[in-house]
């Protein structure tokens, strides 16, 4: 198994802020998305983006992480578990047992699951190995996609070799259970619901908070653009001199609930790159028409 350096995967330094780390998923996420990328290895690199930063948001994660990785680990190198295993886990949640095939979380690579929990070797990095099997409900987390969460449906998970369907109650929040009677190691399995992370969507109590980039020209003459939401795009319009940092509104566009949330559209002024000669010349337009004093403004 082969460690990963998942601030180099995020191109941050091991100190940077939960905001400089969420800022750059968001924008490789964007790069890389399969949707929208046409970049060779899109979707291996958006899958190993989306690993990095569920590895990095959370301090539990990220800390068990920055441990294994003080040890001067570098990316390639075999990985050997310390003796007795890692022992951070995920959760407190007996992974080994419950999910054989990784199927809580899915998609995420060997070491990932290794170090918080999910490996299947005898001992892994958050295995259990030498504990007796547990008496009583079994626990787990189920990282849920947000699409999921808006629309209602079920999921599939392979539990002791099994599959089943679990059922996703529409706008079910974190934390919240579903109990599956009897499927556990040794009585009922009670899986706690988590979001899991998504390349264009946070959430914030039942509202949805979405980055949008916006051209420099947009964000002053304004523009009406197709924005995207759980429930499909719609057409939002930008009023003119739009500054960065400003939020709009779309009532009800967030999670279903008593009453649904909202979505806030968060506006991101970026400057586009000049590649061309004709790119130049208008940024030097600009750069006259503005003149020096555009900060004071």
């Amino acid at each position: 198994m082969q460690f990963k350096d998942y601030y180099e995967t995020l191109g941050v330094e091991p100190s940077a802020g939960e905001a400089e780390i969420k800022t750059a998923y968001r924008r490789l996420a964007r790069k890389y998305h399969p949707d929208v990328s046409k970049e060779a290895g899109a979707e291996d690199k958006f899958k190993a983006v989306n690993e990095a930063y569920e590895a990095l948001r959370d301090p539990q994660k990220r800390g068990a992480y920055d441990q294994l990785r003080a040890r001067g680990y570098r990316p390639g190198d075999e990985v050997q578990p310390p003796p007795g295993g890692f022992g951070g886990g995920y959760g407190g949640a007996d992974f080994d047992e419950i999910f054989a095939g990784g199927g809580a979380g899915g998609g995420f690579s060997d070491f990932f699951e290794s170090l918080f929990g999910r490996g299947r070797g005898p001992a892994g990095f958050g295995g259990q190995a030498g504990r007796p099997p547990p008496r009583g409900d079994t626990r787990a987390k189920l990282a849920v996609a947000l699409e999921t969460i808006y629309e209602g449906g079920s999921v599939r998970i392979s539990v002791n070799g099994r599959t089943l369907e679990v059922r996703i109650p529409k706008g079910i929040q974190p934390g919240q259970m579903i109990r599956l009677a009897g499927q556990g190691s040794h009585g009922d399995l009670l899986l706690e619901i988590e979001y899991a992370a998504h390349p264009h969507f946070e959430v914030d109590g039942r509202n949805v908070i979405h980055v949008l980039p916006l051209a420099p020209w947009e964000a002053a003459l304004g523009a009406t653009i197709s924005v995207p939401t759980l429930g499909g795009a719609v057409e939002l319009k930008i009023p003119p001199n739009s500054e960065a940092g400003r939020k709009l509104r779309l009532r009800g566009r967030g999670l279903p609930g008593t009453p649904p949330g909202d979505q806030i559209v968060e506006l991101e002024v970026l400057a586009p790159r000049a590649n061309t000669e004709a790119q130049h010349e208008a940024y030097a337009r600009m750069r006259d028409a503005f003149g020096d004093d555009w900060r004071r403004g």
